[in-house]
This record gives structure tokens, C-alpha cells and sequence, in this order.
């Protein structure tokens, strides 16, 4: 009886090994595949705002929602609408808005390939649909702005870890392009995805005005806590090795350290800081349009300046905007007039609108490519909100030596 109960073990045993043989054996091809190195065609390459533009996300407006009007949303936004927001938090933005918005977006689209440009979309979702996690509930907003939750560095894509609740699942939309991306052999990292437990946010943070958003700015008070990271892609903007960053109302000082160590040591990453009464998103502030060349809002002066100034580089002050002051903006500014997409060094997509900034960059010897993007601008961004370069025919450069 012993023996046949070592022999079955003994069986047992060679079965269980030869299983473990033969299973390796089949992953085996795999994990050579997923060693092998980054192909030299990889579609996504992209190091600053200006290289030759050959391949670009744009953001959808379909089925776009009004976010709930929770403490981040409120922070981020003026008195002005706040009726707006808890009247139509969860529902639709007005549908003859949307619908407008949609068709200006296409015709960009339709630009943009005619200048060369290769257009990738996100996919439409419902974004109106109630979602729970154990620390909140919402619904969506939209995906508009890639900007805001995409960072391309080099041949990476990082995905943002949002500050707004409405926007937790926005990523939904844009999986099947970073999929296609990785296939072709991109890097791919999604940040620590924040709980966005009420821990997160200064549930008692004071806003009544713009005097008082003014004061605890200049105090480095935010809505958003140090609880755990969070950052929007938008408060970044590149300049080849240097990196540069806000700490905002979407954008907190452990999620800036986070992208800091991320990047390092092949990429500095510096924060600089503006008089701004509503700091969210870096690029209605100041938007590096050039080797050496930045356009900075009067309105909103950078603190830093000396660091740009000191490099060699020049520092433009863009004209003010032209929008009327009736026309919507329920998440941005008027400043939406120097969130600009270069195509070039030579090239910009503007608001056709906005006359008194085509002239600035024809005397600066770039040609100005004119599109009407007024109603999608209430969405809360311009040009560069609307889209995120995913390649530029450039190299990785340093500026500020």
C-alpha cells in the first residue's frame, strides 16, 4: 500500500512539473515580445509644442454633460454660472450649443487633415449615466479636451489622474487609441488614480469673489488638498527637457512631484506659479509657441519671468480678446484666444475671430490658419484644450542650458 501511494505522488509530481514545463513554454513567445525594443516607427513621438505636427487627438463634444456642482467644480468656476450648475448638473449642455460646437469641431478636423495632419478621435459615450465608487457618486462630463488628460513625453503617454469627480472615468473614451498606440509600441502609464474621497478637497473652501480667490491664491490656498496626487495633463507644458508646471485648483504639489520622479533624470520638471485669481490649466496663461518664444497673459503675469528672460528667450504679451462679453463661457476665460495649436514654428490654428492675435503672429512671421471654434470654446477650452499632439517630427532637445 506505501508503494503504490509514493508511486501515485511520484505521478503526480512529473504530471505537475511537465504541466509547468509546457506552460512556460507557451508564454515564452510572449514575454520576448513584450522585451523587444521600442520600434523606430513608433507612431507617438512628441517632445514640444512646435515641432512639425504629423499626427493629433481631437476631442469630441457628443453627448458632453454638465458636471454636478460639487465643492471642485464651484471653485473652478464664476458666480456668474453657478445658477447654471445646479440647475443643469447631470443633464446636457444646451443641445443647440452641443450641436454647433460638434460641426466647428469637424471642420477642424477637416483643416487639420488638409494641412497634413493625421486626426485620431476618442469614442462617444453617454456621459450622463450615474456612476458610484466607495467615496462618491457622479456623472461624466465629457471628452473634449485630451489636453487636459493626456501628456505625450517623448514616446509615452501618461494619463492624468483628474481632480473632478465628473471626470473619473473620462479615460473610457480614449483606451482604444492608447491601445492601438501601445500595439505599435508606445509607452503607456496611467498615474495613481486618485479616490477622490472627500479628504481630497477643502470641503470648506471660501470663494464668494474674485477678490477672495485672489487672496488665497496669493496664499497658495487651493480647493484641492495634498491628500493623495492629482493633476491635469493641461497644467503642463514642454519645452523639450524642461517641463514646466502650475500648482492650480486640478493640480496638487504631490501630484507635480510625482510626474517629477516619473520623468527624472531625462526630463526637469519646474513649477512656476502666476498672479491668477483661478489657476486651472497652464495654457490660456502661458503658452510656449516656440524655441525661445512664449506668449504670457498681461493679465495674468508669471512670477518667474526672469527664468525665461535670463535664458535669452522673448516674451510676448498677446493682444486682449475680442469675445463678446455675452457669449458663454462656462468653464474658461476670454483668454482662450492665445490657446493656440501649433501646426509649426511657421504655422498656428486661430480663432478666426480673433483678429487682434492674427496680427501678432503675422508680424511675427507665422502664418495664422483661421478656424471658428466660438461655441465649442464654452466648452471650456480653445485649440490646444481641444486637442493633444501625438506625434511631432522633431528631436529631444535642451533650451535652457
Amino acid at each position: 500500500k506505501l508503494g503504490r501511494v509514493f508511486t501515485g505522488w511520484v505521478q503526480r509530481s512529473l504530471q505537475s512539473t511537465q504541466a509547468a514545463t509546457a506552460s512556460q513554454n507557451t508564454c515564452a513567445p510572449d514575454d520576448s515580445k513584450a522585451t523587444s525594443p521600442v520600434p523606430k516607427d513608433c507612431p507617438v513621438c512628441s517632445y514640444n509644442e512646435w515641432d512639425p505636427l504629423e499626427e493629433v487627438i481631437v476631442g469630441r463634444a457628443e453627448n458632453a454633460c454638465v458636471p454636478p456642482f460639487s465643492v471642485e467644480v464651484k471653485a473652478n468656476t464664476y458666480e456668474k454660472y453657478w445658477g447654471f450648475y445646479q440647475k443643469f448638473g447631470g443633464q446636457s449642455f444646451p443641445k443647440d450649443h452641443v450641436k454647433k460646437a460638434i460641426a466647428e469641431i469637424e471642420e477642424m478636423c477637416n483643416i487639420l487633415e488638409r494641412e497634413g495632419v493625421i486626426v485620431k478621435r476618442p469614442d462617444p459615450i453617454d456621459w450622463s449615466v450615474k456612476y458610484k465608487t466607495p467615496d462618491f457618486e457622479s456623472t461624466g462630463m465629457y471628452a473634449a479636451m485630451p489636453r487636459d488628460i493626456l501628456l505625450v513625453v517623448g514616446n509615452e503617454i501618461i494619463e492624468a489622474p483628474m481632480a473632478w469627480r465628473a471626470r473619473f472615468f473620462e479615460y473610457r473614451a480614449y483606451r482604444r487609441i492608447i491601445k492601438d498606440y501601445f500595439n505599435c509600441g508606445a509607452k503607456w502609464t496611467t498615474a495613481p488614480k486618485p479616490t477622490m474621497a472627500d479628504e481630497l478637497y477643502d470641503q470648506d473652501y471660501p470663494i464668494r469673489s474674485v477678490e477672495d480667490r485672489h487672496k488665497l491664491a496669493a496664499q497658495g490656498k487651493f480647493v484641492t488638498t495634498e491628500f493623495e496626487p492629482c493633476f491635469d495633463a493641461a497644467d503642463f507644458i514642454r519645452a523639450g527637457r524642461d517641463i514646466f508646471v502650475q500648482r492650480s485648483q486640478v493640480t496638487n504639489y504631490m501630484g507635480i512631484e510625482w510626474m517629477r520622479r516619473h520623468l527624472a533624470p531625462d526630463y526637469r520638471v519646474h513649477i512656476i506659479s502666476f498672479k491668477d485669481p483661478n489657476p486651472m490649466h497652464i495654457d490660456a496663461t502661458f503658452n510656449i509657441i516656440g524655441p525661445g518664444l512664449v506668449l504670457s497673459n498681461p493679465d495674468r503675469p508669471c512670477h518667474q519671468i526672469e527664468l525665461f528672460k535670463k535664458a535669452g528667450w522673448t516674451v510676448i504679451r498677446p493682444p486682449v480678446p475680442l469675445i463678446p462679453d455675452d457669449h458663454p463661457l462656462w468653464m474658461s476665460s476670454k483668454w482662450l484666444s492665445m490657446n493656440v495649436l501649433m501646426l509649426d514654428e511657421k504655422r498656428v490654428m486661430v480663432d478666426a475671430n480673433e483678429t487682434s492675435i492674427q496680427k501678432m503672429f503675422e508680424n511675427l512671421g507665422i502664418s495664422t490658419i483661421k478656424v471658428n471654434i466660438r461655441h465649442a470654446n464654452s466648452l471650456g477650452g480653445g485649440f490646444h484644450c481641444w486637442t493633444c499632439d501625438i506625434r511631432r517630427r522633431g528631436t529631444l532637445q535642451s533650451y535652457f542650458d
